[in-house]
């Protein structure tokens, strides 16, 4: 359990969110690096929930006909319907 803050550090946090940008020295923050290669969401992982359903069964063998993973292929292909569904009607 986290502890309350004291009166101190409270008028310390206030001092502090008075004080104006212009005023804040920034000369030794390095420059910020390429972000051209940064990948969105990289180290989100949502979390997962075990369920039970039932696929036909010429469904279930297209999935696993590619391989070990047709779980996580049938998340991603729940998740880019998700997506689509969720687009605003144009």
């Amino acid at each position: 359990m986290k502890k309350p803050l004291t009166e101190e550090q409270v008028k310390e946090l206030n001092a502090l969110r008075d004080v104006p940008d212009e005023a804040i020295d920034t000369t030794d923050i390095p420059s910020l690096a390429d972000w051209d290669d940064a990948v969105v969401g990289k180290f989100y992982r949502p979390v997962k929930q075990a369920v039970t359903i039932r696929l036909d069964a010429d469904v279930l063998a297209w999935l696993r006909r590619e391989g070990k993973g047709y779980q996580t292929r049938v998340n991603a292909i729940l998740r880019q319907a998700m997506k689509k569904s969720r687009k605003p009607a144009a």
